[in-house]
């Protein structure tokens, strides 16, 4: 591989020697004014291609010629990607498979992200809200300062989905701490423990729903397995994507919306002035500061030419969806925050068949929690400098959160 005018982050691709977690866009922009596609090396050491341009972006999130089936290349060769943690126990869900099995696992899932079965949600989302900000205001009265993170954006959504799924509440602290560990950025040992007792809970669970059914999404999968639409394996690993893509984006969400919010106070007092901009945030949010920032797992099965460029058969595709939402090409001054902007749209939720089933539940929970937080607090102002905040959450390229978000709450 070429190293010379090549910028360094290209050849450790997420490494925090050359990738700044807390700031990657300036990166971003520097890689995509070369080109839109570039060979790289990944963190971990496997080769890969990256995608940073918009339309070559979303071309590729729907081009079949691009597989999700993450065990077909591990069996091509180990040079493709590393099989990591939770494993293979996990790791037979929608996100990893192709059609015709993406097709008959994600239509298992898609009853419960209806747009009808979520917005019966609605009302149990700002009861969750409300009772989560009466408990901030409380603590925020002995403290002063307060973490938004774990007392907000992160409990929110974790408890929506376990109620989706059926999780019991007992349960739902040591569930949340395994997984907590599991997406550090460098968990270290602890996290084939945490693992091992994430698989082990869901196998429990599962268990358990046999005997005792409720009305809640395991239950229909465990159904599902019955009557033989779905194998333990799929079950248990689709258990875990839901779960994963159910909660932690949307925490981060959250966050990132609050944390732009307040580096902008115009734009937080026109929200304030006018709670129907909500929607408006949500999807700036997500354009500006993408949850998600890159793609999950892809594998070329042939020769895929994307733009000027021919990637390989077999080789690893990453789709940087932040460096395509910041493309000068597709957006106007890409750079800004801008709640108003009419240029809209994004890829921060996919595209095509992949597209994030559960995004009419996360707008819903970010339009909620925003609203709510904003208008009660309107005056909040961060307890600390912007600078300090630290994206310490999650693998910095899948998944990219806050480690935490102190702020000092103000009617």
């Amino acid at each position: 591989m070429t190293t010379s005018l090549r910028d360094p982050a290209l050849n450790a691709w997420g490494d925090p020697a050359h990738y700044d977690r807390n700031d990657p866009f300036p990166l971003f922009a520097r890689v995509r004014a070369t080109g839109p596609v570039h060979e790289v090396r990944l963190a971990d050491g496997h080769p890969a291609w990256l995608i940073v341009g918009y339309d070559q972006a979303r071309a590729a999130l729907n081009d079949p010629r691009l597989s999700k089936d993450m065990h077909a290349a591990l069996a091509h060769s180990g040079e493709v990607v590393a099989e990591g943690l939770p494993g293979p126990a996990l790791a037979r869900h929608m996100l990893a498979v192709d059609p015709p099995d993406h097709t008959r696992l994600r239509r298992m899932a898609t009853p419960a992200f209806t747009r009808r079965r979520v917005d019966r949600l609605e009302e149990r989302i700002r009861a969750i809200a409300h009772g989560l900000l009466d408990d901030l205001a409380a603590r925020s009265a002995v403290d002063g300062v307060v973490d938004l993170v774990a007392g907000y954006a992160f409990p929110l959504p974790f408890t929506v989905i376990c109620e989706l799924l059926g999780i019991p509440e007992p349960d739902r602290a040591g569930l949340g701490r395994w997984i907590r560990t599991l997406l550090t950025p460098d968990p270290g040992p602890d996290a084939v423990a945490a693992s091992e007792a994430i698989v082990g809970y869901l196998t429990d669970l599962l268990d358990r729903k046999r005997t005792k059914p409720g009305e809640d999404l395991v239950t229909d999968l465990v159904v599902a397995a019955h009557d033989g639409a779905l194998n333990q394996q799929e079950v248990l690993s689709t258990i875990f994507q839901l779960f994963i893509a159910g909660h932690d984006t949307t925490t981060s969400l959250i966050g990132n919306a609050t944390v732009a919010l307040l580096r902008h106070p115009a734009q937080r007092d026109a929200l304030v002035a006018d709670p129907s901009l909500v929607p408006r945030v949500v999807e700036e949010t997500m354009r500006w500061d993408a949850p998600v920032p890159h793609s999950t797992f892809r594998f070329a099965t042939e020769d895929v030419p994307i733009g000027d460029v021919v990637i390989p058969a077999y080789a690893q595709v990453i789709v940087s969806l932040a460096a395509a939402n910041h493309d000068p090409a597709r957006y106007r001054d890409p750079a800004a925050f801008d709640i108003s902007r009419t240029d809209g749209g994004h890829l921060a939720l996919g595209h095509g068949i992949h597209h994030c089933l559960g995004a009419p539940l996360a707008r819903m929970e970010g339009r909620i929690a925003l609203a709510a937080l904003h208008t009660r607090f309107p005056a909040m102002q961060l307890a600390v400098d912007p600078t300090k905040l630290r994206w310490g959450h999650g693998d910095g390229l899948v998944l990219r959160g806050l480690t935490e978000l102190p702020v000092v709450l103000k009617s």
